[in-house]
């Protein structure tokens, strides 16, 4: 979904790792707050736990956004989750999501982000589904994974040798758990936006295609700014 933008809009961040980081505490700290923060019996958290270990993120920095997730210390923090939908230039569907402390910070910046675009309704043009990121291990039969774990459809990944399966949204947690007892090393779980209609990057002069990555990369840029939806396919 749009791979192309997303390598340009790292290579556009110098302090990508910074960025990174912010973004999983965020996720660890709205995960803790919303299901407890013992990962065992919240499943949000566990992902997010594992992605910010994969990140190499220093244990205490973890635990901090743990405990400011569950209240648990004196610098608890509440995140909300704020949603902008509207077009990138030439009719490309996007979906934002922000989670912020500070609503009357991130409206105003989004506008300023879809200068060049258009703020208007597009969730009519996606779905809401569950999204699990895996990787095949010894040889393991995609298909059959995810039929057998209860996948509602599947897709190549973002990455080489990555599969991205679809779930309806309550099946999120149950097929990410089932998944690797039919060899798929599970990456990360989240719920999402995929597009119904997407704009083929084909279709795109050159020039209209670095418009496109130009925009995407700076909505990415914002540090509010945690998953970005974009109906998009190379």
């Amino acid at each position: 979904m749009g791979a192309q933008w997303k390598a340009k809009g790292k290579a556009l961040v110098a302090d990508a790792k910074g960025k990174l980081f912010g973004k999983l505490v965020k996720e660890i700290t709205v995960a803790a707050r919303m299901g407890g923060g013992d990962p065992t019996g919240n499943s949000r958290l566990r992902m997010a736990i594992e992605a910010a270990r994969k990140a190499s993120m220093p244990k205490d920095t973890l635990e901090r956004a743990i405990k400011k997730g569950s209240g648990a210390g004196a610098d608890a923090v509440n995140y909300s989750t704020v949603l902008f939908e509207g077009y990138a230039p030439h009719r490309v569907p996007v979906m934002v999501e922000c989670l912020t402390d500070n609503p009357n910070r991130t409206a105003p910046n989004m506008r300023v982000c879809f200068r060049k675009g258009q703020l208007t309704a597009v969730a009519w043009d996606f779905d809401y589904v569950g999204m699990v990121e895996g990787e095949p291990e010894n040889g393991a039969d995609v298909e059959l994974a995810a039929i057998e774990a209860g996948a509602q459809d599947f897709e190549p990944g973002e990455e080489e040798g990555v599969t991205l399966f679809l779930t309806e949204p309550t099946d999120l947690d149950a097929v990410s758990k089932a998944l690797p007892e039919h060899g798929i090393k599970v990456l990360s779980a989240k719920l999402g936006y995929k597009a119904k209609n997407p704009v083929s990057m084909g279709s795109l002069s050159a020039e209209a295609q670095e418009e496109v990555q130009d925009f995407l990369a700076g909505i990415e840029n914002d540090d509010d700014v945690q998953n970005v939806y974009v109906g998009l396919v190379d």
